[in-house]
């Protein structure tokens, strides 16, 4: 089947994904998936393991086939990527400096992000030696430096400790005011998902449950669950429908398991 064209349009939306559909040799890895992300909008994606998370992503930025559906972006539509996992050939001599130069940016701002991104000491490293928490630092700056309108983060707190990890997400959260952009952020942390977000989605390969966190706050089974602890959020479904959450459309509760004190 060919690959069916990605559209342009006027849209207020910076992207907008309707009744998409992915395939894997027969297998159904995103089915019917309608989303739209509006201007500084922040979104987190949730969902279990092998939901189609990825994929999604890939379709968002446009390096996955679609074998249905149609991707709306809006015209010159920039987009910064921040991977799961970035691991460049250990031939390849690459500091820190030269990752951030390809952007090609003024001056000024290149010191701007990699001040607010606390890798200062970081730019005469080379890339490989870093630990996993500094690279998503310098990767999350590299992509700040390309001026999306959209900025995907795919699980970027991957490898941080506690207190860097806060102190990203405390950064996330002010770049739509900052900088203009929108945030989709894949993440399994409830913290985030319930604090820093405007608009939970639930991706189980199709929209299984979607909406603000307050809605889900509000919820007697989350005050149950989660109370004011810090959780690592696991989501869980196997079946559910598609708008704003509530007690009884998820199928299954999540499951909670909290962090062990330090």
């Amino acid at each position: 089947m060919p690959e069916l064209p990605v559209m342009t349009s006027p849209t207020s939306f910076l992207i907008q994904l309707s009744h998409i559909s992915v395939q894997f040799e027969q297998r159904s890895v995103l089915k019917q998936v309608d989303l739209e992300i509006a201007p500084q909008e922040i979104v987190s994606l949730i969902g279990p393991n092998g939901a189609g998370k990825s994929t999604l992503v890939k379709v968002i930025l446009g390096i996955q086939r679609i074998n249905a559906g149609q991707l709306q972006r809006k015209p010159g539509l920039k987009i910064g990527y921040v991977p799961q996992r970035f691991n460049p050939s250990t031939s390849l001599p690459l500091r820190v400096m030269d990752l951030l130069e390809v952007s090609h940016c003024q001056p000024d701002f290149l010191q701007q992000i990699i001040g607010e991104t606390g890798i200062v000491h970081l730019l005469k490293r080379q890339v490989q030696q870093l630990s996993g928490g500094e690279r998503q630092r310098v990767l999350l700056a590299r992509a700040l430096l390309q001026s999306p309108q959209l900025l995907v983060l795919d699980e970027p707190m991957q490898g941080l400790d506690i207190q860097s990890e806060s102190e990203l997400y405390a950064y996330v959260r002010t770049l739509p005011e900052r900088y203009g952009c929108a945030v989709l952020m894949v993440s399994h942390d409830l913290q985030w998902v319930m604090q820093g977000t405007q608009r939970v989605v639930c991706l189980n390969h199709h929209i299984c449950c979607s909406g603000t966190p307050s809605d889900i706050q509000q919820h007697p089974a989350y005050q149950e669950l989660f109370g004011s602890q810090r959780m690592i959020y696991q989501h869980h479904h196997d079946h559910c429908v598609h708008g704003e959450v509530t007690h009884n459309q998820c199928g299954n509760t999540p499951h909670i398991h909290p962090e062990p004190e330090l």
